[in-house]
């Protein structure tokens, strides 16, 4: 079973809508987490080292958990999925893109 972290800025609309999405989902194990300080829950060394997989919503992200965690980890594969922050939690256009960005890697 693949172990995913979605993660996004404050962890409060995308990545728990992501979360929300796969929680059930027999395929994978899921936990979201956000980059600032001020997240709902924010990403930990912990998370990336349970981590087979960080499905992040924008590039700058990415960016952001390599800095910071290069010289202290060995990183799982991280991968953008593109997705502007410009959507409220569990918004049906929300929903649709995270499955069709996210179903490639599960596939």
């Amino acid at each position: 079973m693949l172990n995913i972290v979605f993660v996004c800025g404050m962890n409060r609309w995308r990545s728990p809508t992501a979360e929300a999405i796969y929680q059930d989902d027999p395929r994978v194990h899921v936990r979201s987490a956000g980059l600032s300080r001020s997240s709902k829950r924010q990403l930990s060394a912990g998370d990336l080292e349970w981590a087979d997989l960080v499905l992040v919503m924008e590039n700058q992200h990415k960016a952001q958990i390599t800095e910071a965690y290069r010289h202290k980890l060995c990183l799982p594969k991280i991968d953008s999925l593109d997705i502007p922050d410009d959507y409220r939690y569990m918004d049906d256009d929300l929903i649709d893109i995270i499955r069709s960005a996210v179903e490639p890697y599960l596939a």
